[in-house]
This record gives C-alpha cells, structure tokens and sequence, in this order.
C-alpha cells in the first residue's frame, strides 16, 4: 500500500526514518537540519518508534555516539549541516575507518565566514575524501528514497553513507512524494545482523587500536577497497529498489541523452539545479546540450561516466562550491582528471580526443540560479565549441556572480 503526500525534505528523511526504526539515533540541532530530527523526537515520544533517541551537545558527540553504538552492533542515524559537520570532522574519518555503517542525512549548507544559512556544497564537498557514500538528490522523492536504500548500502559495503539535499531549496521545499509502507520498508532493509560488533562477547576484537607504520597502511586501503566495490553494491541495492516498488535509480541519471546520436555537448550537474536545466530545456526546445545528472558522487562511478562522455566534444560541469585551488571547483577537477587519465588508457586502441571542458560555480549561499542563467550559459557553450577551443582565462566562470 502506498500513499501520495505532500512533505519536505526534512519532514521526508524524518518519515524513511521512523520506517527505518534505527536502533540509535544522537542529534544536536542546527539550521536547516533542525526539522529532522525535531520531527523524529516527536516519532520517539509518540511510542512510533522504539529508537533510542539522544539529544546530545554538539554534531562533534553526536557523531561519537553513532560510533559507539554502530560499534555495539546497533544501527545508527544522524543528521547535520555545514558547521555542524564541520564540527564532526576528526570523527568522520574515524567512522568510515572503523568501517561503521552509519547513516547521515545532510541538508548541504554554506560554512563560514561569512555567516550564512542557505544551500551550497561547500560543507559535504569539503568531506568528500574522509571515506563515506555520498548519494546527492535533486528532489523530496529521491531525498526519500536515498535515505531509505541508503541503510542497506551501508550495511553491505560497510562504509558510512551521507545523503545530501540542499539546504532550504529541498530541506524546507514542499513536493508531493509517493510513501511506501511500513511494512515494505521493514521488508526491504531487513533485520541488522553485524558481522561482528563489541557487544558480541563470544566472538571478542579489538577496534580502534594504535596502529603505527606496522599496519595503518594496509587498514586504510581497506576503506579504499570497499570504496571500489561499492559501485557494485549501490547498483544491486538501486536495482533491487526498482524491481520492488518500481522507482528507477542509477549512479547517473541521463536526460535527452538516450537518443542514437552522440552529443555534443554534455552539462554534468547535481542536486536541485537539474530540474531548473531540465525546465529550461523543455522551453526552448533544445536539442543540442544533454544533461548528466550524478546521484553518486562517492564513490565515483568512473567507467560508466567516461563511457557517456568521452563522445561528446564538450563538457561544462557545473559545481555549487569552490575548492579555491585557482583553477576550478571539486567537480570540474575530479571529472577533467577522469578524461584525461582514460583517455591515456585508451590512447593505443583509438585517439580519443579530449572534449573541450568548461566550469561553472554557482548557487553559493543559496544565490538563486534563474531559467535566463541557464540560457546564458547554454549559448555559451555553444558559442565556445563553435570556435573549437577554450582559453585558460575562460574554463572557469561563476553564475550570478554581482559585478
């Protein structure tokens, strides 16, 4: 049985959740992330849940308390934003090390200074390298069902998993969603059976011990290898998913890609920003410009993107943070760095050409990016892979940006 609703974001994680029924949740609240969890304690005082909710006093000791009980084996959520997961820092790279498999919902958020409350990716992409899953979605429905698929992803991978939506634009956004039932939800997650936790005194084992030049390598490229394997498990939850309650997922969502014709140009995006492109598209009937929408972004489904893209003969990426490196934002990097060393693999079978790569920042702050924004930009990329080539000066440019 299912059930059409109207809900935010927020109030969507808080309801994957209750269904979810964790073991443990610990939360500190902070703006836009409050909802979350102001609605899940109400869940816990209504008797809706059997969770163990701690109100803690700070992100720092909320995140040490979802080590510590995904450590004793319990399932585990959080929830945070910006300064908050600032805040967590030293312990996110203690949870995806100990291989705990927690789950966190982010409502992504400008960090300081200067101070400001509104959606970008400045927080999770400056988390991107300390070992967790992030899974971005662009509306209420994927932020849902992200959550829900997320808790199974975890447990099978054994690395921690963020699922991101920006803040304000989807955390307070009101969209109709379809719910699925509880029981459906109970069904698909299954009952946590921990291969080994701390509480399981029959079978002791250290964790988190001192571990110097000895082993501390090799422990680390653990994480690295569940992160390589993850793909593989992402994609049989995702289709697991869709053969149950039909709701198609995939590292890569394409829009007007799936025609016979190799594109031109390609705008790789994520987040809230596609349904904006997607309208605008829709408007001027265009034809020429696909869209590659990531949902995953750690870990990064390499071959798959380098199969879509390396066609193409342009691709803008665009990116709702700066990682202030001089040159680009986080995205543009990790993707440029993708076609050129694939293009050195494949050097020998055929000469690829590299397409023409073009960057875009914008949104910081939650600065509103408009249907004339992406028409700007649209005609821009045509006008650049027109000449058929690109100046240093001009890879990076900024959307909406006050002269």
């Amino acid at each position: 049985m299912r059930k059409k609703v109207i809900k935010s974001g927020n109030e969507a994680v808080a309801e994957a959740m209750r269904q979810i029924n964790p073991d443990v949740v610990a939360a500190y609240p902070i703006t836009p992330q409050t909802e979350i969890v102001m609605t899940f304690s109400q869940f816990v005082s209504d008797g809706l849940v059997k969770t163990e909710y701690i109100p803690v006093e700070s992100e720092h000791s909320a995140m040490s308390v979802c080590i510590g009980a995904a450590a004793s084996g319990a399932r585990a959520m959080t929830a945070t934003c910006s300064q908050g997961l600032a805040y967590m820092w030293e312990l996110l790279y203690i949870a995806s090390g100990l291989r705990l498999p927690i789950v966190m919902a982010v409502t992504a958020r400008a960090l300081s200074a200067p101070i400001n409350i509104h959606g970008d990716y400045s927080d999770v992409m400056g988390a991107r390298d300390s070992g967790w899953i992030q899974l971005y979605a662009e509306n209420v429905q994927e932020v849902y069902d992200f959550t829900i698929m997320a808790v199974k992803i975890a447990e099978k991978v054994r690395l921690p998993v963020m699922v991101i939506m920006e803040g304000f634009i989807i955390s307070h956004c009101l969209e109709p969603i379809e719910l699925l039932s509880d029981d459906a939800v109970k069904e698909f997650i299954g009952e946590y059976k921990p291969e080994r936790f701390l509480l399981d005194v029959e079978h002791p084992y250290t964790l988190g011990a001192l571990d110097l030049q000895d082993y501390y390598f090799e422990h680390k490229r653990q994480v690295d290898d569940a992160m390589e394997k993850a793909p593989a498990v992402i994609k049989s939850v995702m289709d697991e998913f869709y053969k149950k309650f039909n709701r198609k997922y995939y590292y890569y969502e394409e829009y007007k890609l799936e025609s016979s014709k190799k594109p031109e140009i390609i705008f790789v995006m994520m987040g809230s920003i596609v349904g904006t492109v997607k309208q605008v598209f829709y408007e001027i009937k265009e034809d020429e410009v696909k869209v590659l929408k990531l949902t995953v972004f750690r870990p990064l489904p390499v071959e798959d993107l380098f199969s879509v893209l390396k066609d193409s003969k342009m691709v803008v990426i665009f990116d709702r943070a700066s990682c202030y490196n001089n040159y680009s934002g986080p995205l543009f990097a990790e993707i440029t760095s993708l076609l050129l060393g694939l293009k050195s693999i494949q050097r020998k079978k055929d000469d690829l050409a590299i397409p023409i790569v073009k960057n875009y920042i914008y949104g910081l702050g939650g600065r509103e990016v408009t249907i004339e924004d992406i028409k700007k930009v649209t005609y821009e990329a045509k006008d650049i892979l027109k000449r058929g080539c690109i100046e240093l000066k001009e890879i990076k440019s900024y959307i909406g940006l006050r002269e």
